[in-house]
Order: structure tokens, then sequence, then C-alpha cells
């Protein structure tokens, strides 16, 4: 009888341990100082789970206040970023141009105004990289810029064009896409065409609602309301129970566009967006609607100049009417790192190499980058630089130079204004809905990627102790969800938010 009461107390206390470390490990984390050496023995735990060891994980994790390194995984093996790629694009563009740096798109004429209004000739729209033409910076009206212009040009007296709308996108070099873009993502708004003239974000939106009945068409409208694109309108009207999906695909090389898919009769709109084929004259175009919508007649077409048989010389020559300045550069960054906005990231991209370099393309971009990083203590060959927005494979770079860039920015005069263009733990951003309830909401300033098997977040974390901690996961040639990695990434910055020496 002693014996078996000695056993049931021996399978109870056994119980109770493992469920207190199964719960040490879901949510509860030492309040009392620890060292080093126990977290690190932890973080190699949650690394090493097995769903990913057909995978690489490269982890950084370091003091900023005394440069010490709490964790290394992989530290100098080179990765793909992701979207990770935007915080050295991003910190760059910082360093470089300054927070206050504003871009400015020209608006010239080819000869000059008559006495009754009329401009004799053409009207040329010089863009020099803004991404910010677009409904972003002006409560989602699309057009608000194009209709300030209209005011503008009436101020100035001009009542009608008798020429054409010129879209002049010649201050970047002639890249439409990113290096080793995949082919497929043409259609997609984060794959959005490159242009210094760009209008929109470079797509047209696209809003469905539930046509009349159940298999009726879906009806739709486009923003801005456009003939640039052609669609062919497949998606049909469903019941509550299937959900909505809804497919977008521009025949390559063209405007035309396939909708395909079922919308809810429940749903009261659907959103979507597609690109377009050719950002500058999408520009010219609805420019032209604008004007002739404000009342100022615009004889000719709208065209760009890489259409342009003749007259390229009048079109260089023309005479500035007024300036259009966009948002500056810190409001810039932020849009970029908070919801990482691929073409934001690439036209800063271009805007480093065109406005330190010289030259408006990328392997320029790179080696200005390269230059500055360098100065930041970042070892240049161990980066491979593709793009701006990490959407290439092509891109490599270590979570030491992560790292280093983020202890760097983070001392440099403009590191506020960095540290503040970053997402929020459960708070707003790419990780809004991440880390929520715990000691990591409203603490972990980072930025996240994802390009398929990629799955990277990097940033800063303050320890119970206040101590500010920079940090870089990254993981690559993964085959389980994301969602796994994505809770890996959520226990250690909960980890290191309870942290305390």
């Amino acid at each position: 009888m002693d014996f078996n009461r000695r056993a049931l107390v021996l399978i109870c206390s056994l119980i109770s341990s493992i469920c207190f470390i199964q719960c040490a490990h879901r949510a509860s984390f030492p309040a009392a100082a620890e060292s080093s050496s126990l977290l690190r023995e932890e973080l190699d735990e949650l690394f090493g789970d097995p769903q990913f060891a057909n995978a690489h994980w490269g982890v950084v994790i370091r003091s900023l206040e005394t440069g010490e390194t709490l964790y290394q995984r992989n530290g100098n093996k080179g990765f793909m970023p992701a979207s990770n790629m935007k915080l050295f694009t991003t910190a760059a563009a910082l360093v470089a141009l300054g927070p206050e740096f504003q871009y400015t798109t020209d608006i010239c004429a080819t000869a000059a105004v008559d006495s009754e209004g009329v401009l004799q000739g053409d009207l040329v729209i010089r863009g020099k990289g803004d991404p910010s033409i677009s409904g972003r910076y002006t409560d989602g009206e699309v057009t608000a810029v194009f209709r300030a212009w209209a005011d503008s040009l009436k101020a100035h007296n001009i009542r009608s064009v008798s020429g054409r709308i010129i879209g002049d996108d010649r201050y970047f070099d002639h890249e439409i896409l990113g290096d080793g873009w995949s082919w497929d993502y043409q259609s997609d708004y984060y794959a959005a065409q490159i242009s210094a003239l760009s209008f929109n974000e470079n797509c047209v939106n696209i809003v469905f609602s539930p046509g009349d009945s159940i298999g009726a068409l879906a009806r739709f409208r486009l923003e801005p309301e456009t003939l640039y694109i052609s669609v062919d309108n497949q998606v049909i009207t469903g019941d509550e129970q299937g959900g909505s999906e809804i497919y977008l695909a521009r025949k390559r090389g063209t405007n035309e566009v396939i909708c395909r898919g079922r919308l809810s009769v429940s749903e009261s709109e659907k959103r979507d967006w597609v690109t377009v084929e050719d950002p500058g004259k999408f520009a010219a175009v609805v420019l032209r609607d604008c004007l002739s919508a404000a009342g100022i007649r615009v004889h000719g077409e709208a065209t760009t100049v890489r259409e342009l048989q003749e007259g390229l010389d009048r079109v260089d020559r023309g005479q500035l009417i007024f300036q259009h300045q966009s948002p500056p550069l810190k409001e810039l960054i932020r849009t970029t790192n908070k919801v990482s906005q691929n073409l934001f990231a690439e036209l800063l991209f271009r805007t480093v190499g065109r406005n330190v370099g010289g030259q408006g393309n990328a392997n320029t971009a790179e080696k200005v980058e390269k230059e500055l990083f360098a100065d930041m203590g970042i070892a240049p060959a161990y980066l491979a630089i593709a793009d701006g927005s990490g959407l290439s494979r092509l891109n490599l770079v270590t979570p030491n130079s992560v790292a280093q860039l983020l202890t760097y920015v983070r001392r440099h005069a403009y590191g506020e204004v960095f540290y503040s263009s970053l997402p929020i733990a459960g708070e707003d951003g790419t990780i809004s809905s991440r880390m929520i309830g715990t000691a990591a909401q409203n603490n972990v300033r980072a930025k996240t990627g994802y390009i398929g098997r990629v799955r990277a977040l990097s940033g800063y974390v303050t320890t119970r102790d206040g101590e500010e901690l920079v940090f870089s996961m990254i993981v690559n040639n993964y085959t389980v969800p994301t969602s796994l990695a994505n809770t890996v990434q959520d226990r250690v910055c909960e980890r290191l938010a309870n942290f305390r020496r």
C-alpha cells in the first residue's frame, strides 16, 4: 500500500514537472537574472526544431550597447534575404540623401502659351523616380495629384494643349524588372514595372462587387477609370459558403487583363490590383484624361519619349512650368518598410545610383551601396545586391551583415528616423498580427521578408533590463508551412523581450 502511494506521488510529481516545462516553453520565461549560456541553449532548441532539418537558419543576436554577441548560427553564411533587402536599400538612401530629400517631377512645355491660353506644343512630364504619385498620400484619391496639376496649369493660364502629353522616364535606365525576377510575377502588384515616371504604383485597382444573382458575372470598376487596360471579366457571383477567390492575369507585353474566379454574394466589395505595361505611358494617358475632365483640352495623344520618332530635341529643351514635390524621404522609407512596398524600394535603389553614382540603374546602385556599406563596417564581398526590394533570388546577405547594418544605422544621426520606419510587433505594418499578448508586443521593431522558401525577420528588441538588442533571423530552403517559421521567430523575440542579465 505504501509502495503504491509512493509510486502515485512520484507519477504525479513527474506529470507536474512535465506540465511546468511545457508551460514554460509555451508562455512563461524566467523573471530572475539568468545567464547567456541558458539563453543560447534555449535558442539552440528553437532553431534546432526537426521540422527545419532540411533548411538553413542564419541568426545573429547582439547587444547594441556592448557589442556582445549573445547568439550566432551561420552568421557569416550567405542567405537570400527576401524583403530584408529593404533594410539595406532604405538605410543607404537615408544616409546618402538625408531624411528631408524630396523627389521632383517637372511639368514642362515645348512651346509658348498664346494669348488664348493655348500651349502651342507638347506638355512633357519629366519623371525623376517619385514613387508617391498615387492615392497613398491623398486619402485614397488616386488622381488627386493629377487634378492638382490641372489647377496649376490653369493658374499658368493654360486652357488647352495643341500637342501631346509626353511622359519622359529617361532619368533611370530602361530596366522594367529587377534582375532575377520570376516571369510569372509580371501581373502581380508586388512586381510592378520600374519606371522613373510612376503613377498609382504602376497598377490599376480593380474593385469587384457581386452580380444580381448567384451565377451571374460579378461587377467591377477600375481605379482610376481608364481605357488603358482592357478587362475580360469572368468572375462569377457565388453563394456564401464557397468564399471568394479571384485571379488576375495580364497577357505578357500587353494591357489585356483576364479576371477569373468567384466572388461570394455576401461580399460588399473585394479589391485587387494588376500591373500595367509601360508605366510612363500609363501616367501620360491618365493625366490626359484628368486634364480633359478639368476642362483642359489636349488635341494630341498621350505617349512617351521612347515612342517618339522625331522631335526629341524639342522635348529636351522644354521649359519648366512648375514642379511637383514628393513627401520627404523619411515618409517614403516608412511606407517602404512598414508595408514592404517593392516599387518604392526599387525606385529608392536607383535614385541612390543616379544621385550618387550618376546613373539610374541597378549596377551603379549596387556599386554605390557597397561603398556606403563598407564605410559602415560591412564586408562588400559578403553581399550580392541584385535589386532593391529583395524580390530577386540572386540577392545574398549574411546575418552578421544585417546586424552590423542595424547597429550602425541605430547609432547614426538619422537612426530614429530609420527605427520609426520599421513595423511594430502586434501594432502595425507586416507584423501587426504577430506576438500579440507577449512581452514582444509594442517592443520589437523589425522588418519581415518573404519569397518562396525564404522567411526573414530582423530588427530591434528591448530586454526586461532595458538593454537594446539587434537581431537577424533568416531561414532558407524550408518545406514546412511558413507559419512555422513565423512561430520560431516570434518565440525568439518573446524570449529576448523577457531576457534579463
